[in-house]
């Protein structure tokens, strides 16, 4: 994703670094700089102070009312709520507890979420900001609080999801010297943060916050660290109000980049969408669709790009890559001209780059230049923001038609599609009983595993911002904080969890914060007693050697779950689904749903590592294979 970073600047650095890319003027070079100050880094900042302005924030006209003398736990929290936050994720400590105790007087205006573990607390803002679209923020205190952020932060960077880690370290006198609960997060951070910041002057620590929700939502987003000395959150200083701000963004494409996209896509016989996760974050659904329909072609997603386009879409061919489906990987591997909108070409999607599209010539748009040409060679590329781009590229293409190609397509899915055991049940059973009963509209949040590609593969996603999984990281226990943030950012929706027994039991405190505040989620278990998708590897590719992927316990989530304060149900036939999903939605708090299934139940179609997406196969042909 991007290169390290270099060690965190003694107080506050002043803007993002850019992922992939090297700061290309004096401006940028001094703002990024993360080393200590020397006199010749002194003496750069000063140089730069003036073409840095704009994007620290410093020369701004300040907005609001009259300057106030308040404390830094004061700044902090006036500071969230000129940022529109409503709700923060959290756990105290005693680094923090000067903001803990504003965060009291101001109940009524910020709505904090006692989490059970740091790691649900980092989980729960991410599912906040994946499904609301704002900036989600969570809390910590020093030392092994902050560290218990990492696996969430780093979740939330490989998926680009806006993210404010507030942490308070130490007082500065005793920062560097092994102090108790004392830890370098800025520093353990710095490969998984779009950008951090140690602050340690009360009189930087309004600009570092608004820095700080800037960088997180400009551009590619992603999360951002803020680490604050405790006697700076007691330090008083002058403090007024100002609006939020984005960080501007250079224009990085030319009209030349647009006409030579379009007359590529004019050009070509056999098309092929491949939509990603950018998608979604651009806001680009209207677009795409209108695009897709001017080309006359098929669209594939990733599994970050389910839902920006409608998967009940006749011109839809469901996922691409190691899982996708035979009609999409087969009709990538045979299109003339790939278009990936949003997507960077991961190793799940492209399986191997010397055979991957072999084809196809490729037009790719995305907001990263350090996208461009990193895993695969495109042959066009426009850089910028995908929604503003189609705009342009909507005007300016005529209407295409592939009809003999669409007729290839239609044919191939009408031959080819998804299937699983019908007699019993089984979790894409499971999925389809709750696409139905929600009609579509709920919410999905899964954990890593066979489970999370089923219900990529068979809950039909036709909105934005309605499956929120780990796709970057692959985040065991991801899953049910991600689905707390997320009811509590989007309360209008019925929000599910699905996960394995294995990813389960990993976060399963979390249920406690459910219940604690009687938050109506579902929970349901597709529950195996094995860790599924590392046994279909070891079935499959390691002679059925299972090692430690068995799970025959005496762990009884019902009991469990009850224990946590939930309601409870046991699932063990087909007809039993459907009622224990009714009854779930109608409930006023957290309902777990303990469904058992075989466990050598497999998720296909599959691509084995490092073959070409043609060589995709399911059930159907590894058993003709073996006959």
């Amino acid at each position: 994703m991007a290169g390290r970073k270099a060690k965190t600047a003694p107080e506050t650095t002043e803007a993002p670094k850019r992922r992939g890319r090297p700061p290309k003027n004096a401006a940028e070079k001094a703002v990024s700089a993360k080393t200590t100050k020397t006199a010749k880094t002194v003496k750069a900042e000063k140089t730069t102070k003036s073409a840095a302005g704009k994007a620290t924030g410093r020369g701004r006209k300040k907005e609001g009312g009259s300057t106030q003398i308040l404390s830094g736990s004061q700044i902090v929290i006036e500071c969230l709520k000129e940022q529109g936050v409503d709700t923060v994720f959290g756990y105290p400590g005693g680094t923090i507890l000067n903001i803990y105790d504003e965060l009291y007087k101001h109940s009524d205006e910020i709505h904090h979420v006692l989490t059970s573990h740091e790691q649900g607390a980092a989980h729960a803002a991410d599912g906040y900001a994946r499904a609301t679209g704002k900036v989600g923020v969570c809390m910590a205190t020093s030392g092994p609080g902050a560290t218990n952020l990492v696996t969430g932060i780093a979740t939330a960077y490989m998926d680009s999801v806006p993210l404010v880690a507030i942490t308070a370290n130490v007082t500065l006198p005793w920062l560097g010297k092994d102090t108790f609960q004392e830890v370098d997060i800025a520093g353990v951070t710095m490969p998984i943060t779009k950008h951090g910041f140690i602050v340690k002057d009360v009189t930087k620590l309004a600009d570092t916050i608004r820095k700080a929700f800037a960088i997180a939502k400009s551009g590619r987003p992603g999360p951002v660290l803020v680490d604050i000395t405790k006697d700076v959150t007691a330090a008083k200083c002058e403090y007024k109000k100002e609006k939020p701000y984005l960080l501007p963004q250079p224009k990085r494409y030319t009209e030349e980049d647009i006409d030579a996209a379009v007359e590529l896509l004019k050009s070509s016989e056999r098309p092929f969408l491949y939509v990603g996760g950018g998608a979604i974050i651009s806001g680009a659904s209207a677009e795409l669709a209108e695009f897709a329909k001017k080309m006359d072609a098929p669209v594939c997603d990733s599994l970050m790009g389910k839902g920006a386009y409608d998967g009940t879409a006749d011109n839809y061919t469901g996922m691409i890559g190691m899982h996708g489906t035979k009609t999409t990987n087969i009709g990538v591997s045979k299109c003339d001209l790939l278009i990936a909108l949003g997507a960077r070409f991961s190793d799940r999607v492209i399986s191997n780059p010397k055979t991957f599209a072999p084809n196809a010539k490729i037009l790719h748009i995305d907001i990263d230049a350090a996208e461009i040409n990193k895993n695969i060679r495109a042959t066009a590329s426009v850089v910028g923001d995908l929604k503003e781009i189609l705009q342009k590229i909507n005007k300016k293409l005529p209407k295409q038609n592939h009809s003999e190609w669409m007729d290839k397509i239609r044919d191939m899915k009408e031959k080819m599609p998804l299937q699983y055991p019908h007699s019993r049940l089984t979790c894409p059973y499971i999925i389809e009983a709750l696409y139905d009963v929600t009609k579509g509209k709920a919410i999905v949040t899964t954990d890593v595993g066979q489970h999370q590609i089923w219900a990529a593969q068979f809950y039909q996603f036709t909105e934005p911002r309605t499956l929120l999984t780990s796709g970057g990281l692959g985040t065991m226990g991801y899953g049910l904080g991600a689905c707390i943030g997320a009811k509590f950012g989007r309360p209008d929706k019925i929000v599910v969890n699905i996960g394995g027994d294995g990813c389960f039991r990993m976060n399963m405190n979390e249920l406690a914060t459910a219940a604690r505040y009687q938050v109506p989620i579902i929970q349901i278990i597709i529950n195996n007693h094995v860790l599924g998708m590392v046994r279909q590897w070891q079935n499959l590719f390691y002679g059925q050697r299972y090692s430690q992927t068995v799970l025959e316990d005496a762990v009884d989530y019902v009991k469990v779950a009850e224990g946590l304060g939930c309601t409870a149900i046991r699932v063990t036939r087909k007809e039993e689904i459907v009622p224990a999903l009714q009854q779930a939605i109608k409930a006023k708090g957290p309902v777990v749903l303990d469904c058992i299934i075989k466990e050598d139940d497999k998720v296909f179609p599959m691509v084995p590592g490092g073959q070409p997406l043609e060589a995709v196969f399911d059930d159907a042909d590894m058993k003709a294979k073996q006959s």
